[in-house]
Parts: C-alpha cells; structure tokens; sequence
C-alpha cells in the first residue's frame, strides 16, 4: 500500500497540525473527549515513530529517530501508514538514548498541551510501543534483553517495558491503555484495564 501523503515528523511540534490530525481521528474511532482521541492518536503515531529506530537497532544499522529525520507516510483518511529515517545516528545506546528523548518529549508535550492528555499516561504509551516494535524484530529474545536498557537511556521518567510468556510467546505486558473503549470500540486484547485473568485468557487466544 502507498502513502497518499508523506509529512516531516517535525510536524508534531504544531500545535495547529497536531490538533486538525487529533480532530479527524473521531472519524476513525468514534466520537470521543479529546484527551481520549489524543490518546488513541497517540498510540497509533507512537508506534510507527519508533519503528525506524528500533528496526536499525536491532539489525545493526542505526537509524535516527530525532524528529528533523523522521519523515511520516498517512493515509488520505489520516491513518499512519509507516514512517523513515533519512539519517544514520553515530554512536550507541546512550546517543540512541538522547535522540528518542528529545523526539517523544516534543511529541508527547505537544500532544499533550493540544488534548489534555496526560503526559504520564502518553510515555506509558510510548515506552509500551518501543517494547511491541522490537518483539516485532526477527530475534524476540535480544529484544526482550534490549528493552530496558534502551527505555533507561532515554530517560524521560518512561516506565520500564515488562513481558509476559504466552506458551514459548513473549509479549508485552501493557503500561498503558489506549483508551479506544472510551470511544465505543471494544477493549484490545492485551488491554491492562481487564482482569489479569480476562486478559490471560484473551492473550492465550490471540497467540496459542
């Protein structure tokens, strides 16, 4: 699938973007408080914008997630298609560290200063999306050793990324809600507003 347009991630420090992105997400998730389309956004945007930087990581080809070289695939209905880095990052996990700070804090405060959505709430959402995108890599179990220590290098006060064993399955044991039931949509399945036992038992189910 194409991209109907492409946008400079630097972008997400506009509030008047980011706001008319965040507007036109109640069309593809329901009518909602804009705290809680901020949230559901920023879920979907976190993600893809971490991607680049998390697959280079682990392959060993340093991509840099700093916003001026990141740029970001949409979809004409305002869906984030996937997202690139256009420069390399020198050094290691500490400077990978610092360039992923400086582009999810100018995010997640944007984001937040638009929506009202927590800040806390919106790193949680980060930190879970840095954990599914290296389980996402061909080598789980380095990802899984890789996470801490790279959500330690950015800082930010981001919660540390935990896992669960589905069977021989790694997956991520969420920080964070989405918060798209608030828009009328039903709850994910990983979803940390279950029960443990709802959400085991619907995990089991998803991965086997």
């Amino acid at each position: 699938m194409k991209p109907d347009w492409t946008a400079p991630a630097t972008r997400l420090a506009d509030a008047e973007w980011v706001r008319a992105r965040v507007g036109g997400a109640a069309k593809l998730y329901g009518c909602a408080r804009p705290e809680v389309l901020g949230t559901i956004w920023w879920y979907s945007l976190s993600s893809v914008l971490v991607a680049p930087a998390i697959e280079g990581l682990v392959a060993g080809t340093p991509a840099d997630p700093s916003l001026d070289a990141m740029e970001l695939d949409l979809l004409a209905d305002g869906r984030f298609l996937g997202a690139r880095s256009i420069r390399r990052l020198d050094g290691g996990l500490p400077e990978l560290g610092a360039a992923f700070a400086g582009a999810l804090r100018t995010a997640i405060t944007t984001i937040a200063d638009v929506t009202g959505a927590r800040a806390r709430a919106l790193g949680a959402i980060a930190t879970d999306s840095i954990a599914n995108r290296l389980l996402w890599t061909p080598d789980p179990e380095r990802a899984v050793a890789l996470a801490e220590p790279l959500v330690a290098a950015i800082g930010l006060h981001l919660p540390k990324p935990r896992f669960v064993r589905v069977g021989r399955t790694p997956a991520v044991r969420r920080a964070s809600c989405c918060l798209i039931y608030e828009a009328g949509n039903p709850k994910c399945v990983s979803c940390p507003r279950q029960t443990p036992a709802e959400r085991d038992a619907r995990l089991r189910a998803a991965l086997g």
